[in-house]
């Protein structure tokens, strides 16, 4: 019975590294909190930031971020509280359009596959989340979600950053 039990935690501690290492992007693409991309970087929940409210949802066989378009000014941090009102799990993932275009190829591959990387947040039906995200690079950046159909379903945005 202790062989069998050691077995499963064995197994199971397995599991959790893949999946840790499967962040966006898959080994390698995660996003820790002093890490810099092309969009900028994880932000500090403790330091003041815009609140821009985004509401995922699914209508009429389309699938939507409200709002789709968001500015932004290089070096603002923003607090985006999340909300999603749909029947169907949702996510929002911030990157550039080809790191996004690049990873849902990935999640067609794995659907049920877990974000932990602080530009990305995955939400069951009528739940809340954030992403605290600070902007310190101008340009056109997307934020989808990759859930398998999704993004192709119309829930997709976009965040210009002057």
């Amino acid at each position: 019975m202790k062989t069998a039990t050691f077995k499963l935690a064995a197994i199971a501690l397995l599991m959790s590294a893949g999946a840790a290492l499967a962040g966006p992007g898959g080994a390698g693409h995660g996003h820790g909190h002093g890490d810099e991309t092309a969009y900028g970087k994880a932000g500090d929940p403790k330091k003041p930031a815009r609140i821009v409210q985004v509401v995922m949802s699914e209508r009429d066989g389309k699938m939507a971020f409200i709002p789709d378009r968001i500015e932004v000014r290089r070096g603002e941090q923003v607090r985006f509280q999340l909300r999603n009102n749909g029947e169907l799990d949702h996510e929002l993932v911030l990157a550039t359009l080809e790191e996004n275009l690049k990873h849902a190829v990935e999640m067609q591959k794995n659907p049920d596959m877990e974000h932990d990387d602080p530009n990305a947040k995955r939400l069951a039906p009528k739940k809340t989340g954030e992403i605290v995200w600070a902007f310190t690079k101008a340009g056109e950046f997307d934020f989808s979600c990759l859930i398998p159909g999704h993004r192709e379903a119309g829930m997709t945005g976009k965040i210009i950053v002057k």
